[in-house]
């Protein structure tokens, strides 16, 4: 009679207490979970960020060192020069026929304050008394210079003066502007030259 074997036991499930290198092998073939993974520290990964901030400036964008090129001189301030080809007679017109007559104002009340202060310093009673000490004379007896250059007067004659220098003014600056323009004309104009504030 032939002797038969056994069949051999079918393979059992890993037990609870299983050996520890069926653990390691089950925990190893597993992906680390987020929640268990170490994080390094701030200070390590601010060192890392620079670190590499340092190494992508240091190389070109094929990789080869980069060359430091010297430091720049600092340059001057920007200059342009410009030409004055045409200057505008209506608007030379109007400044100068406002500024005229800011002028005439300017000259009628700066006389009228001169004589005002004469006047109370005394000089006009000085003169009288000279001309009455040169002049002996009965007629000299009644003569006051006021009379002549008084206040009233010599403002008026002020502002009758001012009043043809505002036409004067205008007149005389509205024709220099034509001028200009016909002498910018043949000749380009006056050339100026700009630059900005450091």
């Amino acid at each position: 009679m032939t002797e038969r074997s056994a069949p051999p036991p079918p393979p059992q499930a890993p037990s609870p207490g299983s050996s520890s290198e069926t653990r390691t092998a089950t925990s190893q073939d597993r992906a680390p979970d987020d929640a268990t993974a170490v994080r390094p520290g701030f200070a390590e990964r601010l060192q890392a960020k620079l670190a590499a901030g340092l190494a992508s400036t240091s190389n070109d964008a094929d990789g080869s060192p980069a060359t430091v090129s010297a430091p720049r001189k600092p340059r001057g301030p920007r200059r342009a020069r410009l030409r004055l080809t045409r200057v505008d007679p209506w608007s030379v017109m109007k400044t100068s026929f406002l500024l005229s007559i800011a002028f005439g104002i300017v000259t009628v009340v700066a006389v009228a304050m001169i004589w005002n202060v004469l006047d109370s310093a005394g000089v006009f009673d000085s003169v009288n008394q000279t001309v009455r000490d040169v002049v002996d004379d009965q007629s000299t007896a009644t003569f006051d210079v006021r009379d002549y250059v008084g206040t009233d007067r010599v403002v008026g004659f002020t502002m009758l003066v001012a009043a043809v220098d505002v036409v004067l003014l205008t007149a005389i600056a509205t024709l220099g502007a034509f001028l200009y323009n016909m002498s910018a004309a043949l000749l380009g104009g006056v050339e100026v030259t700009l630059a900005e504030d450091n």
